[in-house]
C-alpha cells in the first residue's frame, strides 16, 4: 500500500492522476495506492445524477468560483472545498474477501476511527454509504468507480468548520441531510495535517492484511 499526499489540487488534475494509477494498478505495475488531497471549490455529479439537487445556475457558479463536474463515480451530487480531506483509493478488490460491501465498510471504519480520535462519535446509516454523526448530520460522503475490479474515486471527510458550499446543493440528494465536520463536532479547530496523519494510520489498519503492519503502510 502506498499513500501519496497531493496537497491542494484541481479536480481534473487529480482525476488524471487517478486514471494513470488505475492503469498501473490494474496491470500489476503499481501497488494499491491512496491519494490524499484537498480540492478547490467544486460540485460533482455522480452516475445517478444530481443536477436536480443543484441550487445554483451556471452564472452563479461562475460568480462564486465554483467548478461543476460530471464524474464516473457512483452516488448523487456532492461538493469539495479546502478544509475537506479527500481520499482516493486506487485499490484492487477482485480477490479481497467481502467484495465491494467490505470495501465500503472498511472505508467507513477508517473515517469513524479518525473521527473517534478527536472525540467525535459517528454511525453508519443503512442504504446511505458514508459516515454520519446522527440520522441527519453527515460528516463524510463516499462514491467510487470500478474498472476491471480496481476502484477509483473515494471519500470526502469534512474537517474544517466552514461547510457552507453544501448550501448550494441538496446533500447527496438526501432530503433533510445537513453537513457537519470534525471541527464543528469537536468544538475546536482541527488541523488538516494532523487529520491526514491520523487517517493514514486508520486507513492502513482497516485495509492491511495480516502480512502488512499498519505502521509500515503509510509514507
Amino acid at each position: 500500500m502506498k499513500i501519496i499526499d497531493l496537497g491542494l489540487i484541481g479536480y481534473k488534475d487529480a482525476e488524471a492522476l487517478q486514471l494513470e494509477a488505475l492503469e498501473a494498478v490494474t496491470s500489476g505495475d503499481q501497488e494499491n495506492t491512496v491519494f490524499l488531497l484537498e480540492h478547490p471549490k467544486v460540485i460533482t455529479l455522480g452516475r445517478q445524477g444530481g443536477a436536480e439537487n443543484l441550487h445554483l445556475d451556471p452564472e452563479q457558479l461562475q460568480d462564486h468560483g465554483i467548478e461543476l463536474v460530471q464524474t464516473t463515480r457512483g452516488g448523487n451530487i456532492t461538493c469539495h472545498f479546502p478544509g475537506q480531506l479527500v481520499a482516493y483509493p486506487i485499490w484492487r478488490v477482485e480477490k479481497r474477501p467481502g467484495g465491494m460491501r467490505k470495501f465500503f465498510h472498511d472505508m467507513e471504519q477508517a473515517v469513524m476511527d479518525t473521527c473517534a480520535h478527536y472525540g467525535v462519535e459517528t454511525i453508519r446509516r443503512p442504504k446511505h454509504p458514508g459516515v454520519w454523526v446522527d440520522e441527519t448530520r453527515k460528516i463524510c460522503s463516499m462514491g467510487i468507480g470500478v474498472r476491471h475490479w480496481v476502484t477509483y474515486h473515494g471519500l470526502a471527510l469534512n474537517v474544517a468548520r466552514d461547510t457552507s458550499l453544501f448550501n448550494a446543493i441538496t446533500l447527496c440528494g438526501i432530503q433533510g441531510a445537513v453537513p457537519t465536520s470534525i471541527s464543528a463536532e469537536a468544538g475546536r479547530d482541527i488541523d488538516m495535517e494532523d487529520v491526514k496523519h491520523v487517517f493514514k494510520r486508520a486507513f492502513a489498519k482497516a485495509f492491511a492484511d495480516s502480512a502488512v503492519a499498519a505502521d509500515q503502510a503509510a509514507e
